[in-house]
């Protein structure tokens, strides 16, 4: 396994791990996360301060244009020298036409790193490690804690409680989930937060051995029950898109919100006023598991035609560092990959709890790598069962032939 060759060649390369005195160079380090400027700039800071001499400057760009706009200079033989990219199939994007520098083994010591953390920066057709892991993601359920309280609620564990809850707060004036699913993406998000506890853990090996297919009882069941939380959506939910739904949550006027971890320091830097807690996604019954949707969220590569590639690669090391994984998740808010690194924050105590019962977010990690799309397929399979336009039975059997083009195990 990759991992145990990073772990038996970090003993051989501990003297190249030690920061190397007396680089001097200009990097650039670009990054999809607009939000997070100011922390990567102070990471950044913490690393030139051991680092004399060497000085990087961070651009962040617009999420949804970040990977052509990437693609595109990577292309033309420019881009920057550090690069933060996706996980599974869009890294291969850039991996495949050979854009990114691979990292030999033990260059860098990951080997605390899970084994999960570095397939998520592995191309499938080399076994090649190309980025040095960012951070997982989870995807749960926030709840407005006053609004709760206010309306004598507590947080419902099962599935048969959050449609009770649900409706609660309907018939108390109170738009219950701010979700809408005019932003594609949406969609998926809804799938991966609400009714992973439906298809249950044992559908994703079953999948991806061939097994079972979308059109398998679990994952119609799935869908089905997502289907019964329209009347809980906001009015007009087949126009909101992702930020209009963020500021329904954010100003109080619903009272739930579906979506990833990689909120939580979003919602707090929106509203500090705004009090919340997440719930991970209700159970199917009593005594039932609540399962969480996890997944890898990128990683920190080298640019092959850097010119400061010593220098870039010092930059990586520091990512994989103890001091850069706990700043990233006290600042962030973000689940850190580097072992060892402690959560403070509630939340994100709650969040590493959760991941102890959880199941890949199903189409990211599987099936993005070739065209269509599984996230395509069910994003929009989605956003016409959700506006009465496809039946659950319809969606599944869409997104099993869709995948059937190239997974050799849906074509048994």
């Amino acid at each position: 396994m990759r991992k145990a060759r990073f772990v038996i060649a970090a003993a051989m390369t501990a003297a190249v791990v030690v920061t190397t005195p007396g680089i001097a160079a200009d990097l650039t380090f670009w990054s999809w996360r607009q939000e997070d400027k100011a922390v990567y700039e102070e990471l950044i800071a913490d690393f030139q301060q051991a680092n004399p001499g060497t000085s990087i400057t961070f651009e962040a760009f617009e999420p949804q244009n970040y990977q052509t706009i990437l693609s595109t200079a990577l292309a033309g033989g420019t881009g920057p020298d550090i690069i933060h990219v996706r996980a599974y199939g869009n890294l291969e994007t850039v991996a495949k036409p050979g854009y990114l520098r691979p990292l030999a083994e033990g260059e860098i010591d990951l080997s605390g790193f899970s084994n999960l953390a570095i397939a998520a920066q592995t191309m499938r057709e080399d076994g090649q490690l190309y980025a040095v892991p960012f951070a997982s993601q989870t995807l749960v359920i926030y709840y407005n804690t006053d609004i709760f309280a206010e309306n004598n609620l507590t947080p419902p564990e099962t599935w048969d409680e959050f449609l009770a809850t649900s409706q609660a707060l309907l018939d108390a004036g109170v738009t219950p989930l701010a979700n809408g699913t005019a932003t594609a993406w949406q969609n998926e998000i809804l799938v991966g937060a609400v009714v992973p506890s439906f298809y249950g853990k044992g559908f994703e090996n079953d999948l991806v051995a061939g097994n079972a297919t979308f059109e398998d009882p679990r994952f119609i069941g799935a869908l089905s029950a997502l289907l019964k939380i329209t009347d809980f959506l906001p009015r007009g939910y087949e126009g909101i898109d992702y930020p209009s739904a963020q500021q329904l949550f954010l100003s109080g006027r619903a009272a739930m919100f579906a979506g990833g971890s990689w909120e939580i320091a979003n919602f707090r830097s929106q509203n500090p006023n705004l009090n919340f807690d997440i719930m991970p996604s209700p159970a199917t019954g009593a005594s039932e598991p609540r399962l969480v949707s996890t997944f890898f969220d990128g990683g920190y590569a080298i640019n092959a035609a850097s010119e400061n590639t010593d220098e870039a690669l010092e930059f990586l090391r520091f990512t994989s560092t103890k001091a850069f994984g706990d700043k990233l998740a006290s600042k962030l808010s973000n689940i850190s990959p580097v072992p060892g690194v402690a959560f403070e924050d509630p939340l994100l105590a709650k969040i590493a709890d959760f991941n102890k019962t959880s199941a890949s977010y199903l189409m990211l990690v599987h099936f993005r790598y070739e065209e269509p799309s599984g996230s395509v397929l069910l994003q929009q399979g989605v956003q016409r069962m959700m506006a009465g336009q496809a039946t659950p039975e319809e969606v599944a059997k869409e997104v099993t032939e869709g995948i059937a083009t190239y997974h050799e195990p849906f074509q048994k």
